[in-house]
């Protein structure tokens, strides 16, 4: 394997996750290892994808005191992420 730049690397990961919806999975964990080989933070962008079968269908089931519940719609895992 070839020896990446930090900056080329999170210029990979950013265009990635400009057209996320036709990423599978397995592309998902594959770029999702790189950054975190390379000590990069995803922020936001891990927001996009379910944490535990990496798909990208998901749906908000409710948004209330400043919570917002997610669902995967591919194993029904629920996230809860905390909005500003």
């Amino acid at each position: 394997m070839k020896k990446l730049s930090k900056t080329e690397v999170k210029e990979s990961v950013d265009d990635f996750f400009k057209n996320i919806k036709d990423k599978t999975p397995r592309e998902l964990k594959k770029i999702k290892r790189l950054a975190m080989h390379y000590n990069l933070k995803l922020g936001e962008k891990r927001k996009k994808f379910c944490k535990k079968c990496y798909s990208t269908k998901l749906k908000i089931k409710s948004v209330k005191d400043k919570t917002k519940t997610v669902e995967c719609l591919n194993c029904g895992r629920i996230s809860r992420w905390r909005m500003k």
